[in-house]
């Protein structure tokens, strides 16, 4: 038998969005602070970086975390690695590797909480069931998902794509029902989704962080000549051409990334 006090009630505290037996809590104000730090966090604050965290509630069921992303666990909850092997273990570093995401991914059941670790990176839940055929993310942004999920590599069509386009060449996809937790650094709110229908999106630049794997991605000219693409500026743009989906950020993920390290 166990009681969390001083979590969900606490009026520091509010739940930003639940899905399933996910819920996402967002810390208003970080009161964890001290005089060197203070002003920091307040102007922080006012900038909608605040503290969140993925809080789980397992009902007999089972997920699966990006490594080390668990803080605490309170009830009869056990944690099983998903190897089956050393060879399964040296595969599934090896597409870890590849990916840039944590290729052995524990997995917590039971029932009881499941804390995640805190972070000033926006968390997002995603329903697969709005994905047909699954969703492809950018590397870096699964956190965690149902275990009914399964979890794929999938390779560019071609290296010029990868290269080009400044994206690696390997992706994590995720297919079957249930719901996904990313890690981004732009809100929901902020993504704009493109729906096509037989048609393309040409993206200049690594704004997309999630996509339909039904969706043919290359790297082209922004203009049918060399010359055109000099006076446009452009040069090369991801091209996504298809039926499908894509989530597209406002700021450029690498650059995002580079930001985020240097705040460190």
């Amino acid at each position: 038998m166990y009681e969390v006090k001083n979590l969900f009630e606490n009026d520091d505290v509010r739940i930003v969005d639940k899905k399933s037996n996910m819920s996402i809590v967002e810390y208003m104000t970080d009161l964890s602070v001290d005089i060197t730090t203070a002003q920091t966090v307040y102007f922080a604050n006012r900038m909608n970086v605040r503290k969140r965290q993925l809080a789980i509630q397992l009902d007999g069921d089972e997920y699966t975390l990006s490594a080390g992303a668990m803080q605490w666990m309170v009830g009869n909850v056990e944690a099983v690695a998903d190897v089956k092997g050393v060879g399964d273990f040296l595969g599934k570093t090896i597409k870890g590797a590849v990916t840039k995401e944590s290729g052995v991914k524990p997995k917590y059941r039971g029932n009881g909480v499941l804390m995640l670790e805190p972070t000033y990176r926006h968390i997002i839940l995603e329903d697969l069931s709005q994905w047909p055929g699954g969703i492809v993310l950018d590397d870096g942004l699964f956190l965690a998902c149902e275990s009914i999920i399964k979890q794929e590599i999938t390779m560019r069509t071609n290296i010029s794509s990868a290269v080009l386009g400044n994206e690696g060449l390997f992706n994590l996809k995720l297919v079957g029902n249930g719901i996904v937790a990313l890690e981004s650094y732009v809100p929901r709110e902020e993504l704009v989704e493109i729906n096509l229908q037989n048609d393309v999106l040409k993206v200049d630049g690594n704004f997309a962080i999630a996509w339909s794997p039904s969706l043919q991605f290359t790297v082209e000219k922004s203009t049918k000549s060399l010359i055109g693409s000099g006076i446009s500026g452009e040069g090369f743009v991801n091209v996504y051409r298809g039926t499908g989906k894509v989530l597209l950020a406002p700021v450029n993920n690498q650059a995002m990334f580079q930001r985020s390290k240097t705040m460190k």
